[in-house]
Parts: C-alpha cells; sequence; structure tokens
C-alpha cells in the first residue's frame, strides 16, 4: 500500500430511492445505494484522503438533481472534494443553462457526457455537441472521456479540435483486456498522450478483463504503458467504484498499482497517487 494518503479520481455513489439508474438493473450486484459508509468499508486498510464523485448515469432529466445530491453528501463530509456531472452537450449552445446551474455547486468540476454507451460515438464529433463541449472552459470544466477501446479514435478527434478543453480519459480508454488485444489500442494511446491537453485516469481496468478468470498479469502491462505513454505528470489513480466490485476487492487494485509502480520513486508514486488529480480537479 502507498506510504501516504491517497486521493480516488473516480468513485460512483448513488442512492436507489432518491433517483433512478435503468442501467443498475443489469447489474444485480451493484442494483443498491452506496455511500460513503459503503466506502468505507470497502476501501478496508487504503488510507484515501479525499475522492472524486463521478456521474452514475443517471436517467434522463435528473443530471442536475444527482450534482445537487452529491453536493448535499459533499457538506456533510468534506472528503467528498470534488465531482464530475453529467451535462447534454449535445444541446449545443442550449446547454449553458445546464451548465451555469452546475457552476453553482461548488463540488462541480468537471463533465461527463457517456460515450460508451452509444452505438454509434461519431454524434461527438457533430458540430452542436462541439458547441457545447467548447463552453465547458468559461465554467472552469474539464471534460471526461469514456470510450471503449474500438471508438478511442473519436477521443483522439474531441481534443484534437478542442485544445482549449482539458480531457481526462477514463479507464485508460477500456482496452480489451479480455481477448488479449492490443492494436490499435496500444498505438492510439500513444496518440492521445501527445496532446498537451489530456490526462489519463488509471482506473476501471481489472473489469475490463475476463470477470471470472482474470489475473494481474493479464492487466499489468496495459496499465504500464498507459503510465510510460503519458507520464507520471499527467496520470491520477482511481479506483471505479462500485462498479470495481464486480471483479475484485478495493485493495487488490491498490496492490496491483503497486506492483507496476513499485521502481518509481517516491515523487513519482505521489503525482499517480495525489498530485495528478489535485491539479487536474482543482481540490
Amino acid at each position: 500500500m502507498p506510504e501516504f494518503p491517497i486521493i480516488d479520481s473516480h468513485v460512483h455513489l448513488y442512492d436507489v430511492q432518491r433517483l433512478s439508474y435503468g442501467w443498475l438493473a443489469n447489474v444485480p450486484k451493484i442494483d443498491r445505494s452506496f455511500d460513503l459508509a459503503d466506502f468505507d468499508a470497502a476501501r478496508g486498510p487504503v488510507d484515501v484522503e479525499k475522492l472524486v464523485f463521478a456521474e452514475v448515469a443517471v436517467d434522463p432529466g435528473l443530471h442536475i438533481d444527482e450534482a445537487e445530491f452529491i453536493q448535499h453528501m459533499a457538506d456533510a463530509d468534506p472528503r467528498l472534494a470534488a465531482s464530475v456531472a453529467h451535462a447534454p452537450l449535445e444541446k449545443g449552445a442550449r446547454v449553458e443553462a445546464d451548465l451555469e446551474k452546475l457552476a453553482a455547486l461548488p463540488t462541480v468540476r468537471g463533465i461527463r457526457r457517456l460515450i460508451e454507451t452509444e452505438r454509434d460515438p461519431s454524434f461527438v464529433l457533430a458540430p452542436g455537441f462541439l458547441e457545447g463541449l467548447r463552453l465547458l472552459p468559461k465554467f472552469g470544466f474539464t471534460f471526461d472521456i469514456c470510450v471503449k477501446h474500438w471508438a478511442l479514435t473519436y477521443g483522439i478527434e474531441l481534443a484534437r479540435r478542442c485544445p482549449e478543453v482539458s480531457f481526462v480519459l477514463d479507464h485508460i480508454g477500456k482496452p480489451d483486456i479480455k481477448n488479449g488485444l492490443r492494436e490499435p489500442w496500444w498505438s492510439q494511446m500513444v496518440e492521445l498522450a501527445a496532446l498537451p491537453n489530456v490526462v489519463c485516469k488509471i482506473s476501471g481496468v481489472i473489469t475490463e478483463a475476463d470477470h471470472q478468470t482474470w489475473k494481474a498479469e493479464d492487466v499489468k502491462p496495459y496499465v504500464a504503458h498507459a503510465i510510460e505513454v503519458f507520464g507520471f505528470d499527467r496520470v491520477m489513480y482511481g479506483s471505479d467504484w462500485t462498479v470495481s466490485e464486480l471483479t475484485h476487492r478495493y485493495p487488490d487494485w491498490v496492490a496491483i498499482l503497486d506492483d507496476v509502480v513499485a521502481g518509481a520513486s517516491e515523487s513519482e508514486r505521489r503525482k499517480l497517487y495525489r498530485d495528478t488529480v489535485t491539479r487536474v480537479y482543482r481540490l
């Protein structure tokens, strides 16, 4: 385990009594409410000083309610230091009203509009989506890119077309670890890392391996590659809890990541586990 308190850049919290999350019906293992007490139970011996909430694909029209719910939770527990909210950027200029409401909530530091759930990810290159995306710097918001490996090219194109926007790649671009595929993900990560307005979350990796038979050695090469191409100044640790519960315990992921960076200096490990997330999400 790290010899210092860490900051988790990607945690999901939700209340199924308060809000609706249609997708949870397909994952019964995590189809219940999860709060910070559950997080504390899950993290075990890992010392997590702060955490960043990531939107949980709440049902359409409830994204402001979700952000307000998280703000209420953060008001009660300052460890919840920031949040990444949903906003329908495809609304173009009309999304500014949503962004203004979100900007009024102190925890909101970024926006995530899921791409991985769409059959055709090319919608992100439509003029309306780009118009909405380019509004984010006005509010000091980052944009989390959440795509599967086969759509990573769209993340690259977004970052190229919007150099004024700060992007965060979620889950190292979700490589196909289950089938042992590396290309084109391997090369595209080099391409994406060459763009200075992108950082990478080292998160959500084990769930891209076989859920029943995964081994640490299956995921390590992908993690090592992401860290190598982005460098420690541009990577941040994330657990992807509660989705991580589908495959592993919270401390398991930290132990694997510790093995990958065993040869790194303390300064580099601090960048991975604390400094990058602090800078990017202004904690």
